[in-house]
């Protein structure tokens, strides 16, 4: 009876509806913005919601391992392109998709007197040089 009880517990925790973090209405958008596709099925809608909430916890999980091994309290973009690169499958579709990221500027602008009398009307004052 117990063996029987634990089983039935387990099934109906199986048949349970996942509770979902992502809302399914923009989901069912970001489908429907696909033209060949005119309606969508409530399980698979609910699946493919599902399995985005699962693909995006891997990946912040992921990234997060990147950014402890690198001492940071915060996940950049660097950790996150680091953590789609070191999975194939992943690296695979989304690494192109991924914005490239920004360097540094060694060329910040600085002031430039000569520069800036030479923009000035000639007005016989004194130039600095």
């Amino acid at each position: 009876m117990a063996a029987e009880d634990q089983e039935g517990n387990s099934a109906a925790a199986a048949g349970e509806a996942h509770q979902l973090q992502i809302p399914v209405g923009r989901v069912k958008k970001i489908i429907k913005l696909d033209q060949d596709i005119n309606k969508v099925n409530s399980d698979a809608l609910h699946l493919i919601a599902s399995s985005t909430e699962l693909f995006l916890e891997f990946l912040a999980e992921k990234s997060a391992q990147v950014a402890l091994e690198k001492k940071r309290k915060t996940i950049k973009l660097e950790h996150l392109r680091v953590a789609v690169k070191r999975h194939q499958p992943t690296s695979d579709f989304l690494l192109d998709s991924l914005p490239m990221p920004s360097q540094p500027s060694d060329r910040s602008p600085k002031f430039n007197p000569l520069a800036y009398n030479s923009c000035l009307p000639d007005l016989n004052l004194p130039k600095f040089r």
